[in-house]
């Protein structure tokens, strides 16, 4: 390339990325040529973003190279066209026979190398500057090639038979449970969920989380009547007899506050007394209530089978009936439940309950001995090795990964094909071709240079023959 054309071309990389568009060439619309593109939702395709590629000091070394080829095709071509020269000189001159055959065989070898240089040519841009059709390409069919390539794709690469042939031919399954099964695997998964879960924790904000939570209790709460489950759960306590070690406790904690406070009980039954009795019987009443009062709370705590006992008992069966059958009382209890879901007191808690699980989360996940990870990295050391030892497992793992990947191939193909498109429609026509020909471009020469020797080739061969028929 000569320093105009790389002067050129560097002027180019400094100008806005959508002022030089390879749509424009060709006759194309918008630079995707034939209608909207592949990944299009609504039929029409937002224009691409021209952008340009990096040419890169390795680029420029294979660009020498293709300028080192093509001094060696076209000197082989002048050199053929020189011994056609002298042949037909020879010739002329009655030099011999084989002066016929010589330039037989280099007149077919400049029309190959010609033949050829043309071709190549034609690739990146139109032959000694005449805009011959069907030349150019590259450059002027260069949106037409990616949605071709990215068609291409879609059919051969994205197809559900492929990726589950691929997929299942990796057995991903077996290899990922062999992986796992390894400690220090384990211990790097661990740690990478750890900071994951760290960072999800983090960047959540309380009061989105705390909104969220207390709405979804409230919600289920007002949802769902909780007056007949409650009454089943008190039917089977009842009848299971759950109820009477809480009854145990009360009672003993009843009897031991009523023997450290003797006083206080007898002074509010002489309190109520009516003010024209006097003090003496006050008194009398007050001793006789409380003995009376401890002498039944003992009874009921030292005796199980205790008459109060067993009305208490009746007592919860039948209430535990009526929260499942009674309409009024299932009512009252509704109510009761929305009047306390409703109390500031309740959504605060409900709120501040979010704040203490995110707390202990965090701080277990950063702790390398906590019970979390230790039972996390447990879990996936088993994990690992149930699935390199378990077929069965293996089979369903491969059939998860299988299923997940064919849904994303199929839903969004357009999307990855148009990835292909839009990104060959982005790139700048002129320099997409001098990067195509930097890779590409020394390979194209020996074309030239196998057309020179092939032609000429085939002209002695066409000559012989004709010579030895007489021609």
């Amino acid at each position: 390339m000569c320093a105009r054309d790389h002067e050129r071309v560097e002027r180019m990389e400094r100008t806005e990325p959508d002022q030089t568009g390879a749509g424009e060439q060709g006759g194309t619309d918008g630079g995707r040529p034939g209608g909207p593109a592949p990944g299009g939702r609504d039929g029409a395709a937002p224009a691409p973003v021209r952008t340009m590629t990096t040419f890169s000091a390795a680029d420029e070394e294979k660009q020498r190279g293709v300028r080192r080829m093509k001094l060696t095709a076209t000197g082989l071509l002048l050199f053929v066209a020189l011994v056609y020269v002298v042949a037909k000189w020879a010739q002329n001159s009655g030099a011999g026979a084989w002066a016929g055959y010589v330039a037989a065989a280099a007149e077919a070898g400049m029309v190959g190398a010609l033949a050829d240089w043309f071709a190549v040519t034609a690739l990146f841009r139109h032959p000694l500057g005449l805009p011959i059709p069907h030349t150019a390409i590259i450059p002027t069919k260069k949106d037409q090639l990616g949605v071709s390539l990215g068609e291409f794709v879609g059919e051969n690469f994205l197809s559900e038979d492929v990726v589950r042939g691929r997929l299942r031919a990796v057995g991903i399954g077996g290899r990922l449970g062999t992986w796992l099964a390894d400690p220090e695997h384990a211990d790097r998964v661990t740690a990478e969920l750890s900071a994951a879960l760290r960072g999800a924790l983090t960047v959540l904000r309380d009061s989105d989380v705390q909104a969220v939570v207390g709405e979804a209790i409230t919600r289920r709460a007002d949802a769902q009547e909780i007056a007949p489950g409650i009454g089943k759960m008190l039917d089977r306590v009842v009848a299971d007899g759950g109820h009477r070690r809480v009854v145990d406790l009360v009672v003993a904690r009843a009897h031991d506050w009523l023997v450290l406070h003797d006083e206080q009980v007898m002074d509010a039954v002489q309190g109520g007394a009516p003010g024209w009795t006097p003090r003496f019987v006050d008194k009398r009443v007050g001793e006789r209530v409380y003995k009376e009062l401890l002498r039944f709370v003992t009874e009921m705590r030292d005796m199980p089978t205790h008459p109060a006992r067993g009305a208490l008992d009746r007592f919860l069966a039948d209430f535990a009936t009526d929260l499942q059958s009674d309409t009024e009382t299932r009512a009252r209890v509704e109510r009761l439940k929305t009047e306390v879901l409703g109390r500031g007191e309740v959504q605060d808690l409900i709120a501040s309950a979010w704040t203490a699980v995110r707390s202990m989360i965090v701080s277990a996940a950063e702790d390398e001995r906590s019970e979390l990870r230790l039972r996390v990295r447990a879990s996936l050391l088993s994990l690992g090795a149930r699935m390199a030892h378990d077929a069965r497992l293996q089979a369903k793992v491969d059939g998860w990964v299988e299923g997940a990947a064919v849904y994303v191939v199929t839903t969004y193909r357009g999307e990855i094909t148009s990835l292909i498109t839009d990104t060959v429609a982005g790139w700048d026509a002129e320099h997409t071709t001098r990067k195509i020909e930097a890779h590409i471009g020394r390979d194209l020469q020996f074309i030239r240079i196998n057309g020179t020797v092939v032609g000429s080739l085939a002209g002695l061969l066409i000559y012989t023959v004709s010579r030895a028929l007489g021609a």
